[in-house]
């Protein structure tokens, strides 16, 4: 009995971070039945579905319309916000960086401390 709880709660689990990515209607579908778009949101909410402390993202908007785009920054801000989730974003999209609290500039694989300083 247990055992379909915890299902459950995975069930619920997944539909939650699924509709938070806009993808409620999506949940039983194959990857190949998915947009690269959707694909990628889903790659996303799979991230963020066990809540761990600190999540790593590499261009997590990179071929997402710009909506798409600001729906994720928004779930990563709404996740930092409420349960303290630690997130470091690396992109190249200047107005996704000016909304981290945080940002370090990176220039040929060192810091840029020119930047730091004015920080």
């Amino acid at each position: 009995m247990a055992r379909n709880l915890e299902r459950e709660e995975y069930e619920n689990m997944a539909e939650e971070i699924l509709a938070a990515v806009g993808l409620e209607d999506r949940m039983y579908h194959y990857p190949s039945e998915l947009s690269g778009g959707q694909q990628q949101r889903v790659s996303i909410a799979r991230a963020l579905v066990n809540r761990p402390k600190i999540l790593f993202a590499d261009e997590p908007t990179a071929n997402l319309d710009s909506a798409s785009s600001e729906d994720v920054i928004n779930l990563f801000r709404k996740f930092n916000e409420e349960i303290g989730q630690t997130i470091v974003m690396v992109t190249h999209e200047r107005d996704e960086g000016e909304k981290a609290d945080r940002i370090i500039w990176v220039k040929d694989g060192l810091l840029d401390t020119d930047k730091l300083e004015n920080m």
